[in-house]
């Protein structure tokens, strides 16, 4: 009788051991989120180069790596085409969002992935996200709050609704609203158009066919007005670059004499004897 109870109970233990494999390994294969694309202008859609429709697309996908490509439909011949990596994760949305110009310096767009966590958040209700920019370096602001220079990993991020935001002088800000749930983390991957209209021509395009001048007679009788931003307050930077310490800060409104300009940065004297750098993006120069 002990032998057969035995026999029974290492059948039931096999029996048991198939059943949580199998569940395992199809629950495994199974796996699946989705994949959101859509494009300005509108582009065919390419997976691991198989083409599935045209942008705005979505569909659902196994767990992995993909290979996306987006080729411009009509007559956007001018258009670049863009392709890159995307991950899809297990009940998650991938998003891949691309504003294609003329070359790959005029094209812009986000991609947003997300992800359990690698840890346990130390605040309750919170998750993290992770802001990586082309180029690097960029400012990255979270609800007009300045964080710090890509790549940044945002903790503790309070569940809900946000605005992201990064910026780079000479190039156009991207904007976006993420939602953040406990223990997950978006990671954010921005691509920046350059800003045409922010760029100076060379200094021997500038002079080319004018007389000669000193840089300081030239700008002796130039301000700077500071415009508004989304902070209330622009920043004055010790160096002209986004990665430089804080000097001070300036209230939109305030005019400054221009003493120098270098690229997208204009320098002023903030107070009497101390001088920096501000954003030209916030801030308008004139005679």
């Amino acid at each position: 009788m002990k032998k057969k109870l035995l026999i029974f109970l290492v059948l039931v233990l096999i029996f048991v051991g198939f059943i949580a494999v199998r569940y395992f390994i199809m629950d495994s294969q199974n796996a699946a989120g989705r994949l959101k694309i859509i494009s300005s202008p509108s582009a065919g859609v390419f997976i691991d180069n198989v083409a599935v429709g045209k942008t705005p697309w979505e569909n659902q996908f196994k767990v992995g790596e993909y290979m996306v490509k987006l080729i411009p439909e009509g007559d956007a011949t001018a258009t670049a085409s863009w392709q890159g990596k995307v991950k899809v994760n297990k009940n998650a949305l991938s998003y891949i969002n691309r504003e294609l110009g003329g070359t790959d310096l005029s094209s812009a767009g986000e991609i947003f992935t997300v992800s359990k966590m690698d840890r346990k958040p130390t605040t309750p209700d919170a998750g993290e996200i992770y802001v990586e920019t082309d180029p690097n370096g960029a400012i990255v602001y979270l609800d007009n709050d300045e964080k710090g220079v890509a790549p940044l990993i945002l903790s503790d991020v309070i569940k809900g609704d946000h605005e992201l935001s990064v910026f780079m002088p000479g190039f156009f800000r991207r904007t976006q609203k993420v939602n953040v749930d406990t223990g997950y983390r978006v990671s954010a991957s921005f691509k920046l158009a350059i800003d045409q209209a922010q760029q100076k021509p060379s200094s021997a395009e500038a002079t080319a066919g004018k007389p000669e001048a000193s840089p300081s007679a030239a700008l002796s009788k130039k301000k700077v007005t500071i415009g508004e931003t989304p902070l209330g307050f622009l920043r004055v930077r010790e160096d002209a670059a986004i990665t430089a310490s804080e000097s001070a800060r300036v209230k939109p409104g305030q005019t400054f004499d221009l003493l120098e300009e270098k690229g997208t940065w204009y320098k002023i004297e903030y107070e009497a004897g101390k001088q920096g750098w501000v954003s030209s993006e916030f801030s308008k120069k004139s005679e």
